[in-house]
């Protein structure tokens, strides 16, 4: 058993680039119990300071590679029972550091479903197969065959005998692993893939108009065209082919197999090879490497689908504002919800200043009455139907009012699913679904993160192609970047909903219940103490939960911190060695004496490592600090842009809302978001958008084109006098 972990490290360490001893804590870590943001946090002495998405590099990698060894053993075990392993199969099954190779390795041995050679095989003509196979330099090839007709077998011609014989061959042949990988490897290098027209009129607003006729070589087709591809041959627009160098891998393949050019036997071999190729070997070749380009494209789809969210969940909480939400509707009017600087909702009405009614003047004394009574300061106002009419409704009120009062345009995906959801009527059970998207819409401005985990993370309008990749792959992904998010920036436990203690570490959905449950029945928590009593909650969930659950204004203020309970006593030694308190966390005169404090010689002092140390001083410094703080706050707005406005050069702010692999799309203030394609991103060279923007980022864009009848606008993001 420790040999098989000794070659799994060995394997994972050549695949990484982590240490030995990294590698080790971490599976260790997680085998006992504990979770990712866990050891990120609390365990850096183990791991080197690895961060989340290292850490779940290392347990995803593990687990495979666990899984290639279990089905290594099973291999041999299966070949083993055929008495038909060697030692250098054996050992090449021992080599294989892919689950594919494993299973070419195995693929002459599988118990397969009747097949031609099969039954070939059954009415004894092996034999000939085997003389075909061996070249002779003369004889009479129908008179050998002839030796094996037999009426009880069902060979009844000569031909039927060869013939049998030849799919005897094509398929020891197909069963050649050196000849897949080989196959695999030149088809992958000059294979096209290619796709034609199939049914148009399914294809009503053009969108796979590119593909109608369309190829490009295999191994440089970029992920979202494979999506794209696959969503429209899915669709029955488009049809999908793989044309391969057909002369190239039949010259390969006889290479290998045909001994001699002279031999009477050769045409019939060759014809073996042709039939290999095209019935056995091309179709589950064109499948595997399908298969591998749609999941490398899942996994980048996904990959973008994960770091947006997570820079949209990092968004800056717009704290101390009182907001009013505004869902926008023309029928059934403009749903506000006035919500203060804690999230508590304050007033519900509904206003009808959009077609077909047309309460303009009605609909602004109620908005500047609200403005008044409640003292608001921002108005969010959804993006959805009707927003346009609507912001220039509110974009006129803003005028008309004494204070300053701005406004801003927020992305309402998912405030539906939300307003719909059990939760939501579970929270605003007296409201309507459109009251609880207004409200829903206020508090994204107000705290994004603390909103968002309220829905779904695939329906927050940042993905591409989310429909089309694995849904089991893309929830674990999702829900991994929420815990991390969640679990960066600490939960103020006297504050926060079940559906944001959820994705606490450690916390399941029924002790996140629990806790809200006790917070209502007893009031506010006082120290992290009292949430051992917590039904549910152990020894081990409490150990994986409390740093990042913050008690503000309790009784300890190490409380209020990241600082975990178990370094509690080390911390009071620290302070009581440079001369402070506990009360005196968060102040300029703290701040400067650890400034002045020697790291090395103090965690030795201390008996702790000094990346905990260093987390500690920080936690000291700053205690309520929170990673969303260093983000560029969103733009607020006070006048209204249209489309027809827009200029070709006009320079202008906005908001990167996504970013897909040919470009990111920015919120500039009208009602369709530009696209700034990759292109025009920067002038040097990038392999994808994100390494020049995130959502979020507030860029200074330039207006490139506008196209009124498709309602697109096209930007750059370089200066025009600097565009190459």
């Amino acid at each position: 058993m420790e040999e098989k972990k000794q070659s799994m490290l060995q394997l994972l360490m050549k695949e990484t680039s982590f240490s030995k001893k990294a590698i080790e804590n971490v599976v260790s870590l997680i085998e006992e119990g504990n979770t990712v943001p866990f050891i990120a946090r609390y365990r850096k002495e183990l791991t080197g300071s690895l961060d989340e998405v290292q850490i779940r590099t290392i347990v995803e990698r593990w687990t495979y590679i666990n899984n290639l060894e279990n089905r290594k053993e099973e291999v041999i075990r299966l070949i083993q029972e055929q008495d038909k392993l060697t030692e250098e199969l054996q050992q090449s099954i021992v080599k294989a550091t892919k689950l594919q190779e494993v299973e070419d390795l195995y693929r002459p041995y599988k118990q397969k479903r009747r097949t031609r050679a099969t039954v070939a095989k059954e009415k004894g003509l092996e034999p000939l197969a085997t003389w075909l196979f061996t070249f002779p330099a003369q004889g009479n090839v129908e008179e050998v065959a002839a030796q094996y007709l037999s009426e009880e077998k069902e060979v009844q011609t000569v031909e039927d005998a060869l013939q049998g014989a030849k799919d005897i061959i094509a398929e020891w042949i197909s069963d050649d692993p050196e000849m897949r990988k080989l196959i695999r490897q030149l088809t992958f290098k000059e294979g096209r893939l290619v796709s034609t027209s199939k049914d148009v009129e399914k294809d009503e607003k053009a969108v796979y108009e590119m593909y109608y006729e369309y190829e490009e070589q295999v191994g440089k087709i970029v992920p979202h065209r494979i999506l794209a591809l696959n969503r429209g041959e899915k669709e029955g627009i488009v049809k999908v082919a793989l044309t391969t160098p057909v002369d190239k891998i039949h010259a390969i393949i006889n290479k290998k197999y045909i001994k001699s050019t002279h031999s009477p036997v050769t045409p019939y071999v060759e014809d073996a090879v042709v039939d290999s190729y095209k019935r056995l070997i091309e179709p589950s070749i064109e499948r595997e490497i399908r298969k591998e380009l749609s999941e490398k494209a899942e996994d980048q789809a996904i990959h973008i689908f994960s770091e947006n969210l997570r820079n949209l969940l990092l968004q800056p909480p717009l704290k101390g504002r009182i907001v009013l939400g505004v869902d926008p509707a023309f029928r059934t009017g403009c749903k506000l919800a006035v919500v203060d600087d804690t999230g508590k909702v304050l007033h519900i009405s509904v206003i009808y200043p959009t077609p077909p009614k047309n309460e303009i003047e009605k609909g602004t004394q109620i908005v500047k009455g609200l403005i008044k009574e409640f003292g608001i300061e921002v108005i969010a106002v959804g993006n959805g139907t009707a927003s346009r009419e609507t912001e220039q409704f509110i974009a006129n009120v803003i005028k008309e009012v004494d204070k300053e009062v701005y406004y801003l345009i927020v992305n309402e995906a998912g405030a539906s699913v939300y307003s719909a959801s059990p939760l939501g009527r579970e929270e605003f059970p007296e409201l309507q679904v459109e009251e609880r998207s207004a409200i829903s819409i206020a508090r994204r401005l107000q705290d994004p993160l603390a909103e968002l985990v309220k829905i779904d993370p695939k329906s927050v309008g940042v993905g591409q192609y989310q429909h089309d990749v694995t849904q089991t792959k893309l929830n674990d992904s999702l829900t991994f970047v929420v815990e991390t998010v969640v679990n960066q920036v600490g939960v103020n436990v006297n504050t926060a909903s079940s559906s944001l203690l959820q994705y606490v570490s450690g916390l399941s959905k029924s002790v996140a219940n629990n806790i809200v449950k006790k917070r209502e029945e007893e009031g506010k928590f006082v120290n992290r103490g009292q949430l051992k009593k917590i039904p549910r909650l152990g020894a081990k969930t409490y150990e994986q939960c409390i740093g990042f659950l913050r008690v503000i204004d309790g009784e300890d203020p190490l409380d209020q911190t990241g600082i975990h309970p178990e370094s509690y006593k080390e911390t009071k030694k620290l302070l009581k060695r440079v001369g402070a308190t506990p009360e005196q966390i968060g102040s300029p005169e703290l701040s400067e004496k650890l400034k002045q404090i020697n790291i090395d010689e103090i965690a030795t002092e201390l008996e702790i490592g000094v990346p905990t140390l260093r987390d500690i001083i920080d936690a000291l410094i700053r205690p309520l600090r929170d990673p969303r703080d260093e983000v560029p706050t969103p733009l607020l707005k006070k006048d209204v842009l249209q489309l027809e406005d827009l200029q070709t050069g006009m320079e202008l702010q906005g908001t990167i809302r996504n970013v897909v692999d040919f470009g990111a799309f920015v919120d500039i203030g009208v009602k369709q978001d530009g696209l700034v394609h990759i292109s025009k991103l920067t002038n040097r060279f990038v392999k994808h958008p994100m390494e020049v923007v995130s959502v979020g980022d507030v860029v200074t864009v330039w207006v490139d084109s506008v196209d009124m009848k498709k309602q697109r606008v096209a930007l750059t993001m370089l200066k025009p006098e600097n565009q190459m």
